[in-house]
């Protein structure tokens, strides 16, 4: 019984909650990413290749006992790559705006709030003494 409570407190943690929204969240940027490369920028750089489709590309390095041919799939390989790039570049813009509005938060502290009349007082005794000796 303890073993759950203390599971359901962690579950229910903020941190937790916020990382499985991002793990969400990043899944379907994935799709999307995948999908730009898949569908926009491996065309466009087959066409600039001479009509090339990068996806295909393989080196064949042997034969299998039944005949059919081993290939190094390399093409698919940069695609990945290619997939991985985008991604990385777009967290790295993701996180840099992320820091210039806790930057802006932090440039901005709260004013020390008013002493309240206690202090004021005390604080002028205090001064009127030290001026007495």
């Amino acid at each position: 019984m303890k073993f759950i409570k203390e599971f359901k407190a962690f579950a229910m943690k903020g941190n937790v909650i916020d990382m499985a929204v991002g793990v969400i969240i990043g899944g379907a940027f994935g799709k999307i990413v995948t999908s730009l490369v898949n569908d926009i920028i491996m065309p466009a750089i087959s066409m600039l290749t001479g009509k090339i489709n990068i996806v295909d590309l393989a080196v064949t390095v042997g034969a299998n006992a039944d005949g059919s041919a081993i290939a190094l799939k390399y093409g698919m390989f940069l695609q990945n790559i290619i997939d991985f790039l985008i991604i990385a570049l777009s967290m790295f813009f993701v996180i840099k705006l992320m820091g210039k509005f806790k930057r802006k938060e932090q440039e901005a502290p709260a004013a020390p709030p008013e002493p309240d009349k206690t202090e004021v007082l005390l604080t002028e005794i205090r001064d009127i003494l030290k001026e007495g000796k």
